[in-house]
This record gives structure tokens, sequence and C-alpha cells, in this order.
């Protein structure tokens, strides 16, 4: 009778075991449905562009102003690289150059690094790419919508932008992010799985921010800045295949980040002024006479 009880099985056991065996067909039923919704969602926006590469828009803007250029790169992924934009000067490096060209009254080289594509882990290919002389004045990173639709983990992502961050203001460049936009803006991907890469976008552009600030670089908020236009706006804000910003789009999208790209070389500025001034005066005061002290 003891060995018969024992061996039955207990209610609160049974009970367990159902609710696990129900969560993992949840699970999987969800997790088929996302796949099911993504790969929609790339039957839906396609390849209208003939090849994966942004126009190319690196030269010297602002070439009516005199003086030496202020050097811009951008970095990251297909935003960063300007795919979408029809025409070079409507590219976000364009759009930035031209604006800091206007704002400074000065000429502005751009040098683009972007990648379509791109995750944060391949920050780092793109710095080791640029010259070894290479010194920029000011960097715009925009990254991290690929992290996302491939899965990678917000603390790998964000390992990846700090050591970039650093890697650049050792170079000397003020430092600018782009947070991750928000990936709950893309029409042509349907319910739910738009509300999760909403959710995780938001996630990792939250860490991005904290992170770049803790470098004493500036981050940007997109997903605030020009997130609603895209969602109450989305034939003048994508581009043909509804994924990437138009003209329009990367015109808002520079306009949020100029403001501070400006603050932070005024601020780069103001630093090497301080540093001057410091230098000048220990030379000063090495330069004065040592009296000997009396006998």
């Amino acid at each position: 009778m003891t060995a018969s009880r024992a061996a039955a099985p207990r209610p609160a056991v049974v009970a367990a075991v159902g609710t696990v065996a129900a969560a993992g067909l949840v699970f999987l039923g969800a997790r088929a449905m996302l796949v099911r919704q993504a790969a929609v969602a790339r039957r839906r926006i396609g390849k209208p562009f003939d090849g994966d590469d942004a126009v190319d828009s690196d030269r010297v803007w602002g070439a009516r102003f005199e003086g030496r250029p202020l050097e811009l790169v951008v970095l990251g992924d297909s935003i960063a690289a300007g795919l979408g934009a029809e025409r070079r000067k409507d590219t976000l490096g364009a759009r930035l150059a031209k604006g800091l060209a206007r704002a400074q009254r000065r000429r502005v080289r751009l040098r683009t690094a972007a990648v379509v594509g791109a995750e944060s882990s391949m920050l780092a290919a793109q710095i080791d790419g640029l010259p070894d002389d290479y010194r920029p004045d000011v960097a715009v990173i925009v990254v991290g919508g690929n992290d996302v639709t491939h899965r990678v983990s917000v603390s790998t992502s964000v390992g990846h932008l700090d050591e970039a961050v650093g890697r650049l203001q050792d170079l000397g460049a003020a430092v600018v992010v782009g947070t991750c936009p928000d990936l709950g803006s893309l029409r042509p991907v349907p319910q739910p799985l738009r509300a999760l890469g909403a959710r995780l976008s938001r996630q990792l552009a939250d860490a991005q921010a904290e992170v770049v600030a803790r470098r004493g670089a500036r981050a940007v908020s997109l997903r605030r800045a020009v997130g609603p236009f895209f969602v109450t706006q989305p034939e003048e804000m994508f581009s043909l295949d509804r994924f990437h910003p138009s003209a329009l789009g990367y015109r808002r999208t520079a306009e949020a980040l100029l403001p501070a790209v400006r603050a932070a070389l005024a601020e780069a500025k103001a630093a090497a002024k301080a540093d001057a001034r410091s230098a000048k005066a220990d030379v000063k005061a090495a330069a004065q006479p040592t009296l000997a002290p009396s006998a």
C-alpha cells in the first residue's frame, strides 16, 4: 500500500509537467509564427535597389568656404551609409556635412566608413579601415538595427559600441551616436513581430545611450527625435523598400543629429583651448628663474 502510494504521481507534479509542456508548445508555436512573419516582411520589402551599395557621397562639402576642412567620418550600418537615397547630396553623411559646413562656415570633408548590413561588431573593422594618419574632428555612428534583427544580445552589442567610441576618441574625434531607430515603425513587418522589434530596439537604444554617456560622448535618441515622423508619414519618410529612409527621412535624421554634432565640436574646441593655456602656463612657470636659498 505504501509502495503503491509512493509510485503514484502527485497531482501537483502532473499539473507542473502539463504547464511546462503547454508553455513549450506555446513557445514553439510563437517562434514558428515569428519566423513566418519575418519571411513575409522580407517578401514585402524585397530588393528594390540595384545591389546593396549606397550612393558615394564622400567629398568636400561647402567648397565656398575657406580654411582647413573639418574631417567628418560616419560609421555604422545602412542608415549611416545612406542606402535609399538616390542622390549623393541626400545621404545622411552628405546632409550632416552640408549642415555642419553652413553652421561652422567651414568646408567639411566627408568620409563614409559605414557598411550596408553592418552590426555593431563590425565597427572595429570600419575603424581599422581608416588610413593610419587619419584624424577625424568628429565621428557620427548610427548602428543597432541589424543587431536586433540578427538577435545579438544587448550586452554584446553595446560592448562593441563602447570599444568603438573609445577608439575614435583616442584618435581625437568628438563622437556622436544616433541610437538604434524604432523598428516598430516598419509597416511591412506584421504584428506581433513589429511590436517585438519595437521593444527590442528600445532596449538596445537605452543601453547604447548609457554606454555612450559613460564615455563622455553624446547620444541622440532617433526613436524620440525622428521616430514619430516615420510612424505618421511613412510614405514620405521611407524609401522605395519601405525600410530605409528616403531623402526626407535622411534630412530629418541629420537635423536631429546636427545640434549634438555642433555641441560636441564646440566642447572639443573649448577643451583644446584650455589644454593650450595650461601648457603655456607650464612653460612660463618652468622658465622662471629659481631663487637660491639664502645662507
